[in-house]
């Protein structure tokens, strides 16, 4: 997998959201808000390959979690980024 390119992590109000680059892209319907844990993996991971166990190896080092808890909350971020068209 991979996140698209054209796409950066931005805080905006103290709230950590994804939005295509380049103010002709704007589109305010379709910003993607992250949590501190997903805004983790996404600086971690965008411009590389990676596999669901890639996150949620990333977050049992990071938090010290399970690797089921882990690897469940990373298969629904992954769904979600699908969704959102930037996976």
């Amino acid at each position: 997998m991979k996140l698209k390119n054209g796409f950066r992590l931005r805080s905006i109000c103290g709230e950590n959201v994804v939005v295509a680059e380049g103010l002709e892209n704007i589109d305010f319907n379709k910003m993607l808000s992250l949590n501190e844990s997903a805004a983790l993996l996404w600086e971690e991971f965008y411009g590389k390959d990676f596999e669901l166990k890639d996150l949620a190896d990333k977050l049992v080092s990071h938090y010290g979690i399970d690797y089921d808890t882990a690897e469940k909350d990373c298969a629904a971020l992954v769904e979600a980024w699908r969704n959102a068209g930037v996976l």
